[in-house]
């Protein structure tokens, strides 16, 4: 249950990542102006002088000084990147050089004119973008912007100043950045500015004065800008109540569905709802219904153009399938929680939503308690048709087909003629239009009515060969005639719409089965990108290739060709590297790397991109939406078998290590148990023997060895013994109050025929008693001895220390030995690993997993002056 001071689950979450996501990328500080001149470029130059006299660095990557000397003078002292030249038609074009700028990694950069569309041979389409590959690499960026760009606002200046702009930026840019300055001067000041020529040549100051810069545009356009920051304010001031949860409690958030239908208005309802929504500070949801009724070759691409804007402007985008479109709405909108539903105005003609009914009419009064906002389009956009899947263009075969028809239903009649009544003959005529609706479109089929009414009355009503009609009742007849060939034709195109969206719908669902189906019989990454390639092959119809990458930062391996090798270049394989590098659609037909010679999507899993889906340019601008879905589809279900069969390789190996490791230990511990009675008895022997008066010295000096081998050899057999113990967990601590410098003590003890020199030992007397197993803490400190002896040799200077430290007990062992070698320091501790002495290399993985088992750690690390150093951290329990 919800309460006042309880925090807001999501907004924790959503403050998370932001502050994670803030972590890894650059900081982007965004300078907002009314239009230009206000100062935007000179504001940011002279914060960027300030910068660097507090000693930051910051150099420009683009300034458009417009040949404003004020502009160009504070730019002095400011490093500048070269820029790069692009030709283009036979003109050269400076850029701002991304490359340059990430291989600088400067602490600030500047990059003027944010809304510039980059010449072709660039990147990316739009310098927007270069900016976010810069904020990625973890570069601050310092940029400028007009009201008039922002994406959402393209219409509304539009309305106000009559120019329609090309250049925009996404407003989820303007959400991304972390602080906004608004550069301000009033409307009277600009057009002194203006007057002066520091904003244009005086060659066009007039005609500026007259048109754009109006003063009734300038305060528009300066409300616009001055609303944008304001709601940028409040989203702060709601960010810093959430954080400190300052209020009451916060309601549900609003959430907008907009309605995105392929009509030539889809852009402009998307572009509407982005800003109710900001006002609103709602969720937007983009949504696309895959129906008869809203799919066409000629209007589609409006629709994936609309769709991929909604997505630009951080909504989420969703397509659906189904034949009832508000149905299919309506059930999204209430499983997402959707308060307001956004829709465009009908364009169609009044009678025709009377016939046969109407989206909007039924989706208002179907939506219960969800808001439903109509909005109208320009005069311009208002022209959509009514697409339908069978409704190709009329041709002339059909129509032609429209006249065969007839004419022969016309022969037929008139062999009916004597011999039937006339309704018979009206059979006829109908059967023949429900034929042409058949296997041709409306058009057609809206001819052959025409022309079985027209043939009807030219050769069978009275007077015959003529349209005069003398009796009235055939009026009657002609119309009824007519009105159910129409009906005909309506219902017969609509079965066709229907079968065709579901064979649509049943060969997307097919072929997603069939790749599943295929791929997960599949266990190598080979085998499951050829079946990928193949099925993305079929949807596509044209070359497809797959390349895979052990890493973002790897190079890629095209693993399936294409047909056409379009892939092949250093040009592709950047654009495939960028891909994999940023988990990010590139290529052509979208706005990153367009002019590459192939669309390529990311197989994203959730370890990261593992390589890319690419097609041929060639066949890219033919797909539809609902291709594109799929091709996406299948990308994602490839990057999950990829993943699946990662993940089932790595079990089969760990499963295979888990045998062998209990294999081994098995085996060690059957060896160790059998070696243990034989070697008691061999030094026993030999300690027998040294205590023989008349034994020579050559016998006593074999007699040592033997027993100092044999109790080496003890020692090994017993920490093969032990280390099994440990790893079978039949390890069972017997824990009792210790002293650190008693058990230290026992272990320099058992080991001082290990060194010529004394063992140093520096332990602070206020050491407080450990609950320890004594046991196992003295082999502790025996095999670390041990191991300072084997490497460090005889001479060598060992020192034992101990210290209280934050709630532990740190225990150092040290040599002045060679040390360890580099990248060796956690390595040591595996199992079996040793250097170039003698033994099995378990010593200090039995220190790692006792200690581990008493809730310390142990590391090693080599000392400033030279040797080893081990270090050993048990807790202090009360």
């Amino acid at each position: 249950m919800a309460t006042a001071d309880r925090p807001d689950p999501d907004a924790l979450l959503a403050q998370l990542s932001n502050t994670e996501k803030g972590g890894k990328r650059g900081r982007l500080k965004i300078y907002l102006g009314m239009a230009a001149g206000v100062g935007k470029t000179y504001s940011m130059l002279s914060d960027a002088q300030e910068e660097r006299a507090r000693g930051a660095e910051v150099v420009i990557g683009y300034l458009e000084p417009h040949g404003r000397k004020e502009t160009e003078q504070i730019s002095e002292g400011l490093e500048k990147l070269p820029l790069w030249v692009s030709s283009y038609q036979g003109v050269s074009i400076r850029e701002f050089d991304l490359a340059a700028a990430l291989t600088r990694n400067p602490q600030i950069i500047l990059v003027d004119e944010l809304a510039h569309t980059n010449a072709p041979g660039s990147r990316h389409l739009k310098r927007w973008q270069d900016v976010m590959d810069l904020l990625d690499a973890g570069i601050e960026v310092r940029t400028t912007v007009n009201i008039q760009h922002l994406e959402s606002l393209r219409d509304v200046v539009a309305q106000i100043t009559g120019v329609f702009v090309q250049e925009t930026v996404p407003d989820s840019i303007l959400h991304r950045a972390d602080e906004i300055e608004l550069v301000d001067i009033p409307p009277e000041e600009l057009h002194l500015r203006l007057k002066e020529g520091k904003v244009y040549i005086p060659e066009k100051v007039e005609q500026a004065l007259t048109g754009f810069f109006k003063r009734g545009n300038l305060l528009a356009l300066r409300e616009l800008a001055l609303r944008a920051t304001a709601e940028r304010v409040d989203d702060e001031l709601l960010r810093v109540r959430a954080a400190t949860q300052t209020g009451q409690s916060w309601h549900a958030r609003e959430r907008i569905l907009v309605c995105v239908a392929p009509s030539q208005m889809a852009s402009r309802l998307v572009r509407s709802a982005r800003r109710l929504a900001n006002s609103l500070h709602a969720e937007m949801i983009a949504v696309s219904v895959e129906s008869p009724r809203q799919t066409d070759s000629q209007t589609s691409p409006h629709s994936v153009e609309a769709m991929a804007l909604a997505g630009k402007l951080g909504a989420e985008t969703a397509t659906l399938s189904g034949e009832n479109i508000v149905q299919e709405i309506l059930s999204f909108a209430r499983s997402r929680g959707v308060t307001t539903i956004i829709v465009g105005k009908p364009v169609r003609p009044r009678w025709r939503e009377i016939l046969f009914g109407s989206v909007v009419d039924t989706l208002i009064r179907s939506s219960g308690d969800i808001d439903v906002l109509v909005i109208t389009g320009q005069e311009r956009e208002g022209t959509a048709t009514r697409p339908s899947i069978a409704h190709r263009s009329g041709s002339w075969q059909g129509y032609l087909a429209a006249l065969g028809v007839t004419a022969l239903s016309t022969c037929v009649g008139m062999l009916m003629y004597q011999r039937f009544e006339l309704t018979n003959i009206v059979m006829i005529y109908l059967l023949g239009v429900m034929v042409v609706a058949a296997f041709w479109s409306r058009k057609e089929s809206l001819l052959a009515s025409l022309l079985a009414v027209g043939a009807f009355d030219f050769w069978f009503v009275h007077p015959r060969m003529t349209f005069a009609v003398t009796d009235v009742e055939y009026l009657l007849t002609f119309f009824v005639m007519l009105v159910v060939a129409l009906v005909i034709t309506t219902l017969t195109g609509k079965l066709k719409e229907r079968t065709a969206a579901a064979s649509i719908r049943e060969r997307s669902t097919a072929a997603l089965y069939d790749l599943s189906r295929r791929i997960a019989s599949a266990v190598e990454p080979e085998e499951i990108a050829k079946i990928a390639a193949e099925k993305a092959k079929e949807i596509v119809d044209g070359p497809v290739c797959v390349a895979l990458a052990e890493n973002p930062t790897a190079k890629p391996d095209i693993v399936v060709p294409s047909d056409s090798w379009f892939e092949r270049g250093q040009k592709e394989e950047a654009v495939l590297r960028w891909v994999i590098e940023h988990g990010k659609a590139a290529g052509r037909g979208t706005e990153t790397l367009p002019s590459a010679d192939g669309m390529y999507l990311p197989l994203k899993t959730s370890r990261g991109c593992v390589g890319a889906l690419g097609v041929d340019a060639r066949v890219v601008n033919s797909l539809d939406l609902a291709k594109r879905s799929m091709l996406e589809s299948i990308a994602n279900q490839f990057a999950t078998a990829l993943e699946r069969a990662e993940l089932a390789e790595e079990s089969e190996a760990a499963n295979l290590r888990a045998e062998t490791e209990r294999l081994r230990g098995s085996l060690l511990s059957s060896v160790s148990h059998d070696l243990r009675t034989p070697l008691a008895s061999i030094e026993g022997a030999a300690t027998g023997l040294l205590s023989q008066p008349d034994l020579g010295e050559r016998g006593k000096e074999l007699a040592k060895t033997i027993a100092e081998e044999s109790e080496r050899m003890s020692r090994l057999v017993r920490n093969l013994l032990d280390m099994t113990r440990v790893e079978g967990g039949s390890v069972e601590l017997n824990l009792d109050w210790q002293s650190i410098e008693e058990l230290v003590g026992a272990a320099i003890l058992r080991t001082e025929s290990f060194f010529s020199r004394p063992v140093q030992t520096n332990i602070s007397p206020e050491l407080p008693p450990l609950k320890l197993d004594a046991v196992l803490m003295e082999q502790v400190f025996v095999n670390l001895l041990e191991n300072a002896s084997r490497y460090a040799g005889r001479e060598a200077q060992v020192t034992v220390g101990a210290r209280q430290a934050n709630g532990h007990v740190q225990i150092t062992v040290s040599d002045n030995g060679p040390g360890i070698p580099p990248g060796g320091e956690e390595r040591i501790f595996d199992k079996f690993q040793r250097g170039s002495t003698q033994g099995f290399g378990l010593g200090l993985s039995i220190c790692r997993a006792i200690m581990q088992a008493h809730g310390g750690t142990i590391l090693a690390r080599n000392r400033a002056d030279g040797g080893a150093e081990f270090v050993l951290r048990l807790p202090v329990k009360p």
